[in-house]
């Protein structure tokens, strides 16, 4: 199946093709949406390997001899804290607090920094970062046309990857990359920044590639991936894995209506510095929040979705979905909401209205679920 064909391809377009995908537009990329089946595809992260493709999302250089201190100014985190090697996830706000995407950012060097962005957000974030660092001397460019990203996330990543490094010295490389670290590194003799980084739940790596070579590395690291028992893996798995996961989704979680606080990710501002968005999310932080998001679980079979509308045991609306499915992992109905602070109390009773039926659902402590 292919999707409209205004869509842009990634590098990647015709290996799913070949592979039978079922294609959709995403934020204006033709992306695999599944490739056989999404609960097969989900299992296959969860039990042995799969294999993304995601270069959809934004690459944002930001590189110069004051880049970290522009990154600081830019984003609500200290990225020029953190080690060279290493990533950091951190929120790029407006003035009023409210949040206009997430990223992971890699510090590649002292002077150079990788800003990964939402696929629907790239533009919003590069035009951000590009006035936002104005006043330093620091230079932004747009790597997202060059690059291509393809993910493996599961308990057998780690011995995929390592099948395809040239000696025992990098594989043993690879194993000693730490959780949210990065490295250059040579997979299937190409070269490639290797990331221990993901959005599913479990072990993974995100490898970023020139977009001229990422044939030859998925050509390489299929095959790769069959052997260890996984299987390539589409958007749809992908999300029903980030939610048991209980990570948020720009645009579904993360608004410009929502701050990090009603998010939840207060820890990730640091207000002892100077940001854009800071005097507004520093009020922010004094304040409770009339709404928090906040995990649900159910009974049955049956899911909620978002947009639903929860309620508390009068039959009051006290909240609303964001996020829902029927967890592959649990066998149950778990879903993400905002819901009023006081209603958003762990084991509390509320329900949520299904297309007129109304179904019983648990206040409970997300990630649903964690790697053991």
């Amino acid at each position: 199946m292919s999707s409209p064909a205004s869509a842009r391809p990634t590098p990647l377009n015709e290996v799913h093709v070949a592979l039978g995908a079922r294609l959709t537009d995403f934020a204006g990329w033709n992306m695999p949406l599944k490739y056989t089946s999404e609960l097969a595809e989900h299992q296959a992260v969860r039990t042995t390997v799969g294999l993304f493709d995601l270069s959809h999302m934004g690459e944002i250089r930001v590189s110069g001899p004051q880049a970290g201190a522009a990154l600081d100014h830019a984003l609500v985190g200290r990225l020029s804290a953190i080690k060279p090697g290493r990533a950091k996830y951190s929120l790029l706000c407006d003035a009023n607090g409210g949040i206009l995407d997430d990223l992971v950012t890699y510090k590649i060097a002292d002077d150079e920094f990788l800003v990964i962005a939402n696929a629907s957000n790239t533009g919003v974030v590069l035009a951000a970062l590009t006035d936002r660092v104005l006043d330093f001397d620091a230079t932004v460019t747009d790597e997202t046309g060059q690059t291509a990203l393809i993910a493996a996330q599961g308990p057998a990543s780690q011995a995929v990857i390592q099948s395809l490094a040239d000696d025992q010295d990098a594989r043993d490389a690879v194993a000693a990359l730490r959780y949210y670290a990065c490295m250059p590194a040579r997979i299937a003799g190409l070269d490639v920044l290797l990331a221990r980084t993901g959005y599913t739940g479990e072990d993974g790596f995100e490898v970023y590639v020139a977009a001229d070579d990422a044939v030859r590395l998925w050509n390489a690291l299929y095959p790769a991936t069959e052997a260890a028992g996984g299987r390539a893996a589409g958007l749809a798995c992908r999300d029903t894995l980030r939610l048991e996961a209980g990570m948020p989704l720009y645009g579904n979680e993360l608004s410009l209506e929502t701050d990090p606080y009603a998010a939840r990710l207060g820890r990730v501002v640091q207000l002892d510095k100077t940001f854009v968005g800071q005097e507004a999310l520093a009020l922010a932080a004094q304040d409770q929040p009339a709404r928090l998001l906040t995990g649900l679980t159910g009974e049955g079979r049956r899911a909620a979705r978002a947009g639903n509308v929860v309620l508390n045991s009068a039959g009051e609306p006290v909240g609303v979905i964001t996020s829902g499915a029927l967890s592959p992992t649990l066998g149950r109905p778990i879903a993400l909401a905002y819901v009023d602070r006081d209603e958003a109390v762990e084991a509390a009773s509320l329900q949520v209205d299904v297309r007129g039926t109304l179904l019983p659902f648990t206040v409970s402590p997300y990630p649903f679920y964690k790697r053991s």
